[in-house]
């Protein structure tokens, strides 16, 4: 049977969407739901809570960087053996580029076209009778991004809730749910965002406390009645499209870096790449631990190696076992993975840590600037994520800087979401590749 699905929007970041969409899933998951979930955009945090309750990979769903074939294809794999899908909206519901219409990156996108219902999460501090227009103004603002019902955030009081349960309803939506405000900050953060679920230790505890507070505040019957059935995606799944679109494995058996200081692998890249046959095998720099000596190509993911750059420069055996391994076989390193493989790390006061030295840059989370959005990327050379002449798509989220730009050849010409030429990034030397880009998917040749 198809899964029906429904997305938790809001008017911004901020607002209460994970909050709203991690009580759902844990209160779902309580009653004997079969919850999926995937996250739009290309954030790579909240997916991994999404996992943590639903016990399946986090997805991503990007209108921008992924062609509609490749959206099908990650959507039908969020909603196998589930009965409903929970998409979690980033920033604002209509957030996104300018162009072009419909694949502009923003959630909307993503719920007109498959004619996912959205509830919109109200943060109603400070607001009372005010909140009204808004819900109005979002649920006609676009005729195909059907705004099913409202749930109202950090209400203050009863009297709060009466206020701006009435200005909605008089909007013409229904009520599902009011928070009422707690005082703290309900999960820690840092500067990309939530701490990592799997840094969390009271994770278990908090979670159904969250649940407890869905049960009570939420109306989860009314929330399960605004869900959809998927539509028929097989059209989109069975053409070239989505085989062009997806990144292929980079070897038969991957080597890929994971713990706290290397996380952020997108979870439709796994899954793909194991349904192409690829074996992941998961190895921790943290732990002094080398790529296996058995695998083919060598994947070290974003992450925080910024908090952990002394464990990593004493980790002489993770170091020595990667120059070996680059040798032979090809070495990739996204954002933090990239400052990894450079000579040194300056961390936030402002000390130099040396790294593995397999590419001539050095980076500093000392001298911080933001670098945020989308990004095409066409690389300059053949490589492990493709021939010469390639385009990627993805995003940079970062505040590191680099130090020393090193000599070697630059990996890509990249250009912003809205066409704005960036120059050359990252760099290559021998097998041994990297860069602050991180890849979604490709874009597909189909001529």
């Amino acid at each position: 049977m198809t899964a029906r699905a429904l997305m938790v929007a809001a008017p911004r970041s901020g607002g209460g969407k994970t909050t709203v969409t991690l009580a759902l899933l844990a209160a779902l998951k309580r009653r004997g739901v079969r919850v999926g979930a995937a996250k739009t955009g290309p954030d790579y945090i909240d997916p991994a809570f999404h996992a943590a309750i639903t016990g399946r990979p986090g997805l991503n769903l990007d209108s921008w960087c992924m062609p509609p074939a490749l959206l099908a294809t990650v959507l039908q794999a969020a909603q196998q053996d589930v009965d409903l899908v929970v998409v979690e909206s980033a920033m604002g519901l209509f957030d996104g580029l300018v162009a072009p219409e419909g694949a502009r990156g923003a959630p909307a996108d993503i719920a007109a076209r498959f004619g996912i219902p959205v509830v919109l999460v109200l943060d109603v501090s400070g607001q009372g009778q005010s909140v009204g227009p808004i819900a109005k103004g979002f649920a006609t603002w676009q005729a195909d991004v059907p705004v099913a019902g409202v749930v109202l955030n950090r209400v203050a009081s009863p009297r709060h809730a009466r206020l701006t349960s009435g200005a909605v309803h008089a909007a013409g939506l229904p009520v599902l749910g009011t928070l009422l405000r707690q005082p703290g900050q309900p999960l820690p953060e840092r500067h990309l965002g939530l701490v990592q679920a799997r840094e969390h230790g009271g994770l278990t505890d908090w979670l159904e406390k969250l649940a407890d507070k869905a049960e009570q505040e939420l109306d989860l019957d009314a929330i399960l009645a605004t869900a959809r059935p998927l539509p028929d995606l097989s059209h989109l799944l069975h053409g070239a499209g989505a085989q062009a679109a997806m990144l292929p494995p980079p070897g038969q058996r991957i080597a890929v870096a994971e713990d706290d200081a290397f996380s952020f692998l997108y979870g439709h890249l796994a899954l793909f790449w194991r349904q192409a046959g690829a074996e992941v095998v998961p190895f921790s720099p943290l732990a002094d631990q080398g790529p296996d000596p058995s695998c083919t190509a060598c994947w070290l993911p974003g992450g925080y190696p910024e908090l952990h750059a002394g464990q990593l420069a004493q980790a002489e055996h993770f170091k020595t076992a990667l120059q070996h391994f680059a040798a032979t076989r090809p070495v990739h390193g996204e954002c933090g993975g990239y400052m990894v493989l450079g000579q040194g790390l300056e961390d936030a006061q402002g000390q130099r840590h040396q790294m593995a030295g397999l590419l001539g840059h050095a980076t500093s989370f000392a001298r911080r600037k933001l670098n945020l959005g989308y990004r095409e990327a066409t690389l300059q050379t053949d490589c492990l994520l493709g021939p010469a002449g390639s385009r990627l798509r993805g995003h940079e989220f970062h505040y590191a800087s680099v130090l020393e730009p090193g000599a070697d050849q630059p990996l890509a010409a990249l250009t912003a979401g809205d066409g704005t030429d960036l120059g050359l990034c990252g760099g290559q030397r021998g097998l041994v590749t990297g860069s602050f880009f991180h890849v979604l998917a490709r874009v597909p040749d189909l001529t």
